[in-house]
């Protein structure tokens, strides 16, 4: 590598508006596509609680303020054999698109591969203050040892980087009203995120709609990979995929951040991505509970504005995106 990044404003950047029902709509409709999937559902709009307290641990209060959907990159750059050059400075991406003022960002993505000497899953807790002072609450999860065991590690504050793939949920970290979602034993088939978004388009139709923040899973174990460290041969179909992956029962609590978007839009967008991290060594991708009869979710989230596309793949496919 010639440098520690891309550079910023050499990335094409592209923008849409999202519909933004209010909160309110937003309820009827997820309380109504969660009935159909879970015996205990329970959706209302109120107060974000104080999402730095010890049962979230993130590093702002709330999700208001320019609230906003990022995507960079996407899982292309990783084959058939990744694109390294492929790091982004979350300083300056995020500063281009909110302009002035606090920045919160939480998601999921590649986490920062130069400073662990692998890749690994990245989960998103950041925020940038008015003078672009970095505050990280972020960590990767790695695949470590022979006996291949799941490690997760704080990024520091010095890191401003995430790599290849990112999905994050932008605001100003205010208070305000957001949707709590409360969701128990699992009746059908779909996992969590997708029971809301599908409901969602269902709803909505050609509207697109996204929506961002945390949810926790309280009770019950969950279906999560870790990459492993960048394939030394060319992926190139979903069996290859599946065999790099490593697989993981993970058990709760697990805080999860990310986001959702019921349509394209054209962006070549990624419709859902959820990261997690504990509170003891576990952290990964969402895919889905495998406890159904105990699973417990809560969730935290808010409509976005608008949807910002960076660096996205000119050739691309649907590999990889589930």
């Amino acid at each position: 590598m010639t440098q520690s990044h891309l550079q910023t404003d050499q990335l094409r950047f592209e923008e849409r508006p999202l519909h933004v029902p209010a909160l309110s709509e937003l309820q009827q409709v997820i309380q109504g596509a969660l009935c159909s999937n879970f015996a205990s559902v329970d959706v209302s709009v109120g107060p974000c609680p104080d999402l730095k307290g010890t049962e979230f641990a993130l590093v702002e209060s709330g999700l208001g303020g320019k609230p906003t959907l990022l995507e960079a990159g996407g899982p292309p750059y990783l084959r058939p054999l990744v694109q390294r050059d492929k790091l982004y400075n979350l300083t300056e991406i995020t500063r281009r698109i909110q302009g002035p003022g606090k920045i919160f960002a939480v998601g999921a993505g590649a986490g920062p591969w130069p400073i662990r000497g692998s890749n690994c899953e990245g989960i998103f807790n950041l925020s940038v203050n008015e003078k672009d002072k970095l505050t990280n609450g972020s960590y990767t999860a790695t695949v470590r040892g022979d006996k291949e065991e799941c490690v997760l590690e704080k990024i520091p504050d010095s890191e401003p980087r995430c790599a290849l793939i990112l999905n994050l949920f932008l605001s100003e970290g205010k208070p305000g009203d957001v949707l709590r979602i409360q969701a128990k034993q699992r009746t059908g088939e779909e996992n969590f995120i997708e029971c809301i978004r599908r409901g969602l388009e269902q709803h909505y139709q050609d509207r697109a709609v996204g929506l961002g923040g945390i949810f926790v899973v309280k009770k019950g174990t969950v279906h999560q990979h870790v990459m492993r460290d960048f394939s030394k041969t060319p992926i190139r179909t979903p069996e290859e995929i599946q065999k790099w992956l490593k697989f993981y029962e993970m058990p709760a609590q697990l805080n999860a951040l990310g986001t959702l978007v019921t349509k394209d839009l054209g962006l070549d967008l990624r419709l859902q991505h959820f990261h997690s991290f504990s509170f003891e060594n576990w952290g990964g991708h969402y895919h889905y509970d495998t406890s159904p009869d105990i699973v417990e979710y809560e969730a935290y989230l808010n409509v976005a504005e608008r949807v910002v596309r960076v660096d996205r793949p000119l050739k691309t496919d649907q590999l990889g995106r589930d």
